[in-house]
């Protein structure tokens, strides 16, 4: 079947099998030459694409154990994170992490080592996992912890399912008083005033801001920063159905055509900006962190040739003076960028991990010629102030930009051909990037 990413693009015919139960994988590992894992297909490049085996993981997605006295979870690696949240939730515990949607399974957060918009004070996914049991090559099932198989557990967080098939994980949730988030939102009209908010709430729990990617001149940047804590359960729980729980708006079809455009994106920009007003309100966590998720289909609006989204991360004294050559070289496109992100990150795990200290931008581009031609002008301004691209995101980046931007990938090479030697477990990324 012809298979994607979230973003669409690339499309892959790939052979496909379902696993329903995890003493299934024997089988599967001594029948294929090469073959790679994929959760809810939420990565949005080529990342769980193998067009020789593609193991799909969603049947794998029971409880292990869940300890809700010490808010301890164990699960197999298919359970969406969207019904893990239905069962911790309501019994006061939340993920220490969660990404932009919800329906991603838990072998992806950890293949992805999704970081958040906690980044700066919590660390990864990854830096909760205790321990998970991954499938080797050979067929053999390894338990790694930062005290047993420490390398390859470190690969594994971060490393795109390339060290093994992920089976199941055990971590550690965070106390909750409530489903609530008290949130804050604060404007500014420009990239100086955007991060020095940033530095003025570096305390806040959770901040993420919306940036104008079409602005220019002295309001180049301007955004919207919203920042979240968890709510005490004394003012009360926000009374909303979760984002996405069904019922809410669809993209039904497939667009022959995008209507987003530099003219469509501009008009929402100007209109997002001047409505939100700074306040502090009580929404449900699912509006807070997860607000793509109320559109089902949402990636549907990019038309027929899909999306990329670039996420890069600068790291250090350079991220301000990068953020402002990329963000004019965005406006210069004038492509346009329905999501424009920013987060502030803080000290990431080792080998393929993507964060790093300094702040992550992130953009969605059509998958025309001329833009991805064009995302070439950007790659050449990470490579300059030593970023990195996301490989979780990516579809499209050159392997020398990779290789600089990633200081460990030598030794995530050593280190997957001594547990891989044959180099079953690939990918269309990691064909592409030589991993």
């Amino acid at each position: 079947m012809m298979l994607s990413g979230w973003g669409r693009y690339p499309a892959i015919e790939c052979r496909t099998q379902v696993l329903r139960q995890l003493d299934e994988v024997g089988p599967v590992l001594s029948d294929n030459q090469s073959l790679i894992a994929r959760g809810n297909g939420r990565a949005y490049g080529d990342a769980s694409l193998n067009p020789d085996k593609t193991l799909c993981m969603g049947g794998c997605d029971r409880f292990r154990e869940f300890d809700a006295e010490r808010g301890v979870v164990d699960c197999e690696a298919g359970m969406l994170l969207s019904d893990l949240l239905d069962i911790v939730v309501p019994r006061g515990w939340f993920p220490p992490v969660v990404p932009g949607t919800k329906f991603v399974t838990i072998g992806g957060l950890i293949a992805a080592d999704v970081h958040g918009k906690n980044h700066h004070r919590d660390g990864s996914f990854g830096s909760h996992v205790e321990s998970l049991r991954l499938a080797m090559a050979d067929g053999t099932v390894k338990t790694c912890s930062r005290d047993d198989n420490a390398e390859i557990f470190e690969a594994t967080l971060g490393g795109m399912g390339l060290t093994g098939i992920i089976l199941s994980a055990r971590f550690r949730l965070r106390p909750i008083a409530s489903d609530a988030i008290d949130e804050t939102v604060l404007r500014a009209n420009s990239l100086d005033a955007l991060l020095r908010l940033f530095a003025e709430h570096d305390g806040a729990t959770y901040s993420v801001a919306w940036i104008d990617c079409l602005a220019k001149g002295e309001h180049l940047g301007r955004g919207v920063l919203m920042l979240g804590e968890h709510a005490a359960a004394a003012r009360g729980a926000a009374k909303q159905a979760p984002s996405g729980a069904g019922g809410g708006l669809s993209v039904p079809i497939e667009l022959p055509i995008s209507p987003l455009n530099t003219l469509t994106i501009k008009a929402f920009n100007e209109l997002f900006f001047r409505f939100q007003i700074p306040k502090t309100r009580r929404r449900h966590y699912s509006g807070f962190f997860f607000p793509l998720d109320a559109v089902q289909n949402w990636n549907r609006i990019y038309g027929r040739r899909g999306f990329v989204q670039y996420q890069c991360v600068i790291g250090g004294s350079q991220s301000e003076e990068a953020l402002r050559r990329i963000l004019t070289l965005v406006a210069e496109m004038g492509s346009g960028s329905f999501l424009a992100v920013l987060k502030k990150l803080g000290p990431g795990n080792r080998y393929m991990s993507f964060p790093v200290e300094g702040y992550t931008i992130t953009l969605d581009f059509p998958a025309r010629p001329d833009v991805l031609s064009g995302l070439a002008k950007l790659d050449a301004v990470v490579a300059e102030h030593k970023g990195r691209i996301y490989l979780a995101k990516d579809a499209r980046a050159p392997r020398d930009l990779i290789e600089q931007g990633y200081p460990d990938i030598g030794a995530f090479r050593k280190l997957r051909a001594s547990i891989d030697p044959g180099r079953k477990f690939r990918s269309a990324l990691s064909e592409r990037l030589g991993l």
